[in-house]
């Protein structure tokens, strides 16, 4: 029955995530529920989200959604920050971070909601160097975030790379997931080699990430940004309040 849970848990994850992130709100509490620590919950985590990156990030690719000029600039910095992040994560509590995240993703929550158009049509043209400049500063911190703690960093990419580069929701999301996927492997790596997965959990908790990750980019693919964007929203309202009562209930 845990197993299940698990597997339910991963899928539905996945499938939000592959479309607007925030798919650890449902598949980390699922892995502290089975009663692992903390650390082994996020590396189990890790493991198989990236499992559920991986086929989201494929089929965006063959949706023709990725902007392969920008990731090649951007890829090497999520995979540095991620690394420097899983290093703190490893020594530290991770919990002192999550006034500063709820802040983060209630802003950006509101700004969206309040921008009736932002992200609805791709304005994306060819990038400066300063805006590449800010991309890979954003890369980096996000994936510092993303191996250190995890929870909204889909919120983060997307919201940055609609500012940034002008990307309408549906080519951030396809773009920005490339970005977490890069993040993603280069935290489990280290995950890995500190014995912090629990493979019991993480495989099947994996098949079923890549089932639900298939079909939330099927779904962002054909239903477009008008689809993404309320739901963009929802996940991270939902994000601030489970975080708030985690932190003050």
């Amino acid at each position: 029955m845990t197993l299940f849970i698990i597997c339910l848990a991963g899928f539905f994850a996945a499938l939000v995530d592959s479309m607007v992130g925030g798919g650890g709100l449902i598949s980390v509490p699922a892995l502290l529920a089975t009663g692992i620590p903390t650390h082994l919950a996020l590396g189990t985590n890790k493991f198989a989200s990236s499992t559920g990156a991986i086929s989201s990030a494929y089929h965006y690719f063959k949706s023709g959604n990725l902007n392969k000029k920008m990731l090649i600039r951007l890829v090497p910095f999520s995979l540095i920050g991620s690394a420097i992040g899983v290093n703190v994560v490893l020594g530290l509590n991770p919990d002192f971070l999550k006034a500063m995240i709820i802040f983060l993703v209630a802003i950006i929550g509101i700004y969206t909601l309040v921008n009736k158009n932002l992200g609805l049509v791709d304005h994306y043209k060819e990038p400066s160097g300063l805006t590449y400049m800010k991309g890979r500063l954003v890369a980096i911190l996000i994936g510092f975030y993303d191996g250190f703690f995890g929870p909204g960093t889909g919120s983060f990419l997307i919201f940055s790379l609609i500012k940034l580069f002008g990307f309408d929701f549906k080519k951030a999301a396809a773009n920005g997931k490339v970005l977490n996927l890069a993040s993603n492997l280069s935290a489990l790596f280290l995950f890995l080699i500190n014995g912090k997965v629990v493979l019991y959990y993480a495989v099947p908790m994996a098949i079923s990430m890549m089932i639900g990750a298939r079909v939330g980019t099927h779904l962002a693919v054909t239903k477009g940004s008008k689809f993404i964007k309320p739901i963009f929203v929802i996940v991270s309202f939902t994000l601030v309040a489970k975080m708030a009562v985690e932190m003050f209930v």
